[in-house]
């Protein structure tokens, strides 16, 4: 069995953490959002623009 390098044990804890703050878009959420914004491409497309934008305000 191989062992996993520094670097993706570092991604793997990144990839857990994302997961338990909600910041990781699954199928059904995808799916969600799509439906929400009556598949739109370009509701599609505000709304992630809105929620980028948002989530780069909290972070400073």
């Amino acid at each position: 069995m191989q062992k996993m390098t520094k670097k993706q044990i570092e991604d793997y804890e990144q990839l857990c953490r994302d997961r338990n703050s909600g910041r990781l878009l699954t199928p059904d959420g995808l799916r969600f959002i799509c439906e929400a914004n009556n598949y739109d491409p370009e509701a599609i497309g505000r709304h992630f623009l809105e929620t980028l934008a948002r989530i780069n305000s909290e972070q400073k």
